[in-house]
């Protein structure tokens, strides 16, 4: 039987009470969400007319409640070259490099993991034969083989995955990741990790209470874009047809797959930017930013 949908408001309760696995009170509650003790009041008071919430504690039916907002896939971007960091590239691909003695993609793995998520997906491409080590620590990952990565953008990726974005995580396998719980269990709607800025000369989001208007490189008062993205049910399958109709294009296998529901196809989606810190994830553009994280490359 299908659950009636939530509020936004209702879901951060419950996704709070369901990761806290034990009875809050409602100034806890109010300072993980961050609303207001009166607004918690309400809320919980709803939730516990709906039978969602027994005396501050999740019910069945309140587990229930959140289970189509349940993450069920991660897909990490993973084929290509890794250009900007010769000559740590010329034998490894990027995700694999080590910082500080742990490779690029395990900090985006062990938060998956950790969020109970275990269809786990990697588009290999360059030394791909390489991500074969991933499988003794995580013996649940697939692969897909993405043939075309040296000579299209990572859309031929997305090509690749497009029947299986529905409630899932899409994550570029480069990143660094500092604070794993910005990978949660549940997500209430598509969305972008951005973090707010004056200015970045990097890609970024313009965005409208939140939702995200328009990407583009470089920009003031915006928010700086990570490629850590979550697609609901209705946006994955719409990307299904979208993906393919824009590397079709004259040019579009030189597309970001990003652009496909930003920018040449935003019109079919509202996507949200989900806010973090720059003390979150590190980007490693070049070897001259590797050599300052990790001096062992120096």
């Amino acid at each position: 039987m299908k659950s009636t949908p939530i509020t936004r408001k209702q879901f951060d309760v419950l996704t709070f009470l369901e990761k806290a696995g034990t009875k809050k009170s409602q100034r806890e509650v109010a300072e993980a969400t961050g609303m207001s003790t009166g607004t918690v009041n309400k809320i919980i008071t709803e939730l516990t007319d709906a039978a969602l919430i027994e005396n501050g504690v999740l019910t069945d039916k309140g587990l229930t409640s959140l289970e189509p907002y349940r993450v069920k896939k991660a897909i990490f971007i993973a084929a290509g070259f890794g250009s900007r960091l010769v000559p740590i590239t010329l034998n490894t691909p990027k995700p694999l490099v080590r910082v500080n003695g742990i490779r690029m993609i395990d900090t985006l793995l062990d938060a998956v993991v950790a969020a109970g998520i275990s269809e786990i997906y990697i588009v290999r491409g360059y030394l791909g034969e390489q991500f074969d080590q991933l499988l003794y620590k995580y013996p649940n990952i697939k692969f897909i083989e993405n043939p075309l990565f040296n000579e299209a953008n990572n859309i031929s990726s997305a090509l690749l995955t497009r029947h299986l974005l529905q409630n899932a995580y899409v994550l570029e396998a480069d990143l660094v990741l500092s604070n794993p719980d910005i990978i949660t269990k549940y997500q209430y709607t598509s969305n972008y990790l951005g973090v707010p800025t004056d200015y970045t000369d990097d890609w970024c989001f313009e965005t409208k209470n939140k939702v995200i208007t328009k990407v583009k490189i470089g920009g003031n008062d915006c928010h700086h874009m990570f490629g850590i993205s979550y697609w609901n049910e209705e946006a994955g399958a719409k990307l299904y047809d979208d993906i393919k109709k824009v590397y079709e294009m004259p040019g579009g296998k030189e597309r970001y797959w990003d652009q496909v529901s930003l920018e040449y196809c935003k019109d079919n989606y509202t996507v949200e930017v989900r806010e973090c810190t720059f003390d979150d994830i590190v980007e490693i553009d070049s070897f001259a930013d590797l050599k300052k994280i990790d001096p062992i490359y120096r």
